[in-house]
């Protein structure tokens, strides 16, 4: 998850907006983060880059343990 996590901060920062001190599987990427489209975009981008699996091809995701799910399997 530590790695999600600086990916998170890495767009965060790009953003210029303050990082995040931590992450679970309950953290909404809009809610709590306060991602936007854009955001959701080069998120999914590096996530893919990193572990090679698109989250959103079965579905839109919410959380990071929706996150978490996809990349796991």
């Amino acid at each position: 998850m530590e790695n999600l996590l600086s990916i998170i901060n890495t767009i965060l920062e790009n953003r210029g907006r303050k990082k995040c001190d931590s992450i679970s599987p309950e953290t909404d990427l809009k809610r709590d983060l306060g991602f936007d489209s854009f955001d959701l975009a080069e998120f999914t981008v590096r996530i893919e880059v990193e572990y090679d699996v698109d989250v959103f091809e079965d579905g839109i995701v919410y959380t990071i343990g929706d996150i978490l799910d996809r990349i796991s399997v």
